[in-house]
């Protein structure tokens, strides 16, 4: 997507950024095209093609720093913009922090943008009838429409959507990345009646970067199930239960822990993190790893957007926290190592409280861990909620299923958990393999115990 002429640009405009008196550079050029169809009842409801094409530039001068951006790629108007950012740039206040990362923690393996196999070449063979036709592989609207389970269909909405993302990131110092990758996603959202005229909802999506992997079939029919599952829910009593969260929902509990991590809230004193590095915080049963050199994995990269070369590293490792993550102006701020900018793929690695998984053999379920758990309450969806960023107190609405001896028994909504995000996971008991392929953020079906719920 990107041409060599456009690159030629992007090189251009540090060059002329330099010699319009900035002491440093950094550009990023991104093209990105997007095609989406949306089934409404079995038709044809929206058709959208978006196509995308911009440059970014991060102007140093004088101990200043600016963030421009346009769609305007015309060499002369380029050059005109660079000149105007810089006179802009030089009417802020001075911040010796501002800088361009050490050229030797930049990558130096991004040359092609391919190395990941994040791109998938079908991408280019698809035409406009071949997405429409995928499209239409997603509805059930016909056969689901017929059915007479205890409910009604009352609407079903699909998306199919391909999108190819293109970008190329250089700097002053020399450094040259470019990342490309393909995303193919599907989407279905049904909605019942039952018969007592209640709705209930229920959607499902899924994510590849290959085509190849995509399933048309699984996506209605979790939807449809998610939706059917809700029908007679039942009050519970407010109280201390076992909670397991499916692993669709589970990265709303790492969530707060990332954010956590960021140098910029520890910084600004806005992290209960604050002081943690090297200090056993979470339960032993806690390692959080960032994999994000994986290949062929959604979230995979080679580079930050400083251009900072990523690796497979340990973020929590046994329940102590490892890093923060750090770009190269925090770490001028507040005076320690620069790491990488944020975090890329996180993990969250298997454990089940009293036993050594690294010699099992067997994957371990929402099934498994379910059984595990006993008695307790199953979370399918948070409801809105905060967690406080500086004491990592949370309140969050959720709803899901009451089980027992490791079986569903019946639907709850409208109840809320409340708690302290730190003493929450060190009361975790399990964490699973079952972890969505589709999702950037690597995280399985979780058990905890002892958590106080509100109905």
């Amino acid at each position: 997507m990107i041409t060599a002429n456009e690159i030629s640009l992007a090189q251009h405009c540090i060059s002329h950024a330099l010699s319009c008196g900035a002491s440093a550079a950094r550009v990023y050029l991104n093209k990105c095209v997007t095609d989406s169809y949306t089934i409404l009842n079995g038709e044809l409801d929206k058709v959208t093609h978006s196509a995308d094409r911009s440059i970014y530039l991060y102007i140093f001068a004088d101990n200043r720093y600016g963030t421009f951006s346009t769609n305007r790629l015309e060499k002369n108007e380029l050059e005109d913009f660079i000149q105007r950012a810089i006179e802009m740039v030089r009417m802020l206040g001075e911040d010796e922090c501002r800088k361009l990362p050490s050229p030797e923690r930049t990558a130096k393996d991004a040359v092609t943008g391919l190395e990941l196999q994040l791109y998938d070449a079908a991408y280019e063979q698809m035409d406009a009838g071949t997405r429409l036709a995928n499209a239409f592989r997603l509805s059930r609207y016909d056969e689901i429409k017929a059915a007479e389970d205890g409910y009604r269909l009352i609407s079903e909405e699909c998306e199919y959507s391909c999108t190819s993302d293109d970008s190329y990131t250089a700097d002053s110092q020399g450094f040259e990345g470019r990342h490309r990758e393909t995303t193919f996603g599907t989407f279905s959202e049904m909605t019942i009646e039952d018969r007592d005229g209640n709705k209930y909802s229920g959607y499902w999506w899924q994510t590849s970067p290959r085509m190849a992997d995509t399933d048309f079939d699984e996506c209605g029919r979790k939807a449809l199930e998610r939706a059917v599952r809700q029908i007679g829910p039942k009050k519970r009593r407010s109280g201390r239960y076992r909670m397991v969260v499916d692993t669709a929902v589970s990265s709303r509990l790492v969530s707060p822990v990332i954010t956590a991590l960021n140098a910029a809230s520890v910084q600004q004193k806005m992290s209960f993190l604050d002081g943690a590095i090297g200090k056993r915080i979470f339960h032993e049963g806690m390692t959080l790893m960032d994999l994000a050199r994986t290949p062929g994995k959604n979230g995979s990269r080679l580079f930050d957007t400083e251009g900072v070369a990523t690796k497979d590293t340990s973020v929590i490792e046994n329940g102590t926290v490892r890093q923060y993550f750090v770009n190269t102006y925090q770490s001028g701020k507040m005076g320690i190592e620069p790491t990488i900018e944020d975090v890329s793929r996180p993990c969250l690695m298997p454990f089940i409280k009293g036993k050594d998984l690294e010699s099992a053999e067997k994957a371990v379920s929402l099934k498994d861990i379910l059984k595990l758990t006993g008695n307790g309450i199953l979370v399918t969806g948070f409801n809105g909620g905060n967690c406080n960023p500086v004491t990592g107190d949370f309140s969050f609405g959720i709803e899901g299923f009451a089980f027992s001896r490791g079986r569903i028994t019946h639907p709850v909504r409208e109840m809320l958990i409340t708690g302290n995000i730190v003493e929450l996971w060190n009361n975790l008991t399990a964490a699973g393999t079952d972890a969505r392929p589709s999702s950037r953020w690597q995280i399985p079906s979780l058990a905890f115990e002892d958590v106080v719920f509100s109905a």
